[in-house]
């Protein structure tokens, strides 16, 4: 039911093509904050354990390797190559997806307009629910980001971005195990948020300046 919270329980996290020749082309987003806003959901899905599938297309002869960053979030994870543009199209992906045991897909791939929305049908079609990773997507232009998302919306894709993933999975900050972690990434990563935090840590409450940052 898509008016069921995402829990790391329910859900699995998906990452497609993010990669450099990928990332040449996107347009709609400054591409730092886009790098930024997917590292943010990536270590969502690493400190609470969700079932994390990577996947990369044509690595050697055209797109290159997926971001050694987000590699590093899953050490020794091998991506899933393939050559088509569509995930949906590779068997080894098809059949990871299935194996996570979850429904609910949160989707993150650049570009928005062909390794987002093809999967994100195709997925839809077999009875998974797509939630779409807005801001740790990007298109090769605005129009054509906002029509990408449009089109998979209006076949019932959820969109949402990455703070509101990490947030929703931890929702009760009364959940220590994950409470450090979770701050840390809100700091490196959530801008403002980040910042307030921050200052609330170091100047209201006296805890030492601190450049950790946790996973």
């Amino acid at each position: 039911m898509k008016t069921e919270l995402l829990t790391p329980q329910n859900s699995a996290m998906i990452f497609i093509d993010h990669q450099p020749q990928m990332t040449f082309g996107v347009a709609n987003i400054d591409r730092q904050t886009l790098v930024n806003n997917v590292l943010l959901l990536a270590k969502a899905a690493s400190i609470f354990k969700v079932p994390t599938i990577l996947t990369t297309v044509e690595t050697k002869s055209f797109s290159g390797n997926m971001w050694p960053q987000l590699l590093d979030i899953f050490p020794g994870q091998e991506p899933i190559e393939r050559s088509s543009m569509n995930s949906w199209e590779s068997e080894a992906f098809v059949k990871a997806v299935a194996a996570t045991g979850r429904k609910k897909l949160i989707m993150a791939a650049l570009w928005t307009e062909v390794c987002l929305v093809f999967p994100a049908l195709e997925a839809m079609g077999a009875g998974y629910e797509v939630y779409a990773a807005e801001d740790a997507s990007g298109g090769t232009s605005l129009a054509a980001h906002n029509a990408a998302m449009r089109r998979i919306e209006q076949a019932g894709a959820v969109p949402v971005t990455a703070l509101q993933v990490l947030l929703e999975y931890q929702r009760d900050w009364a959940r220590k195990e994950t409470y450090n972690d979770v701050l840390a990434v809100v700091k490196e990563h959530a801008g403002a948020y980040g910042q307030g935090v921050e200052y609330a840590y170091t100047m209201v409450h006296g805890a030492p300046a601190s450049r950790a940052t946790g996973k």
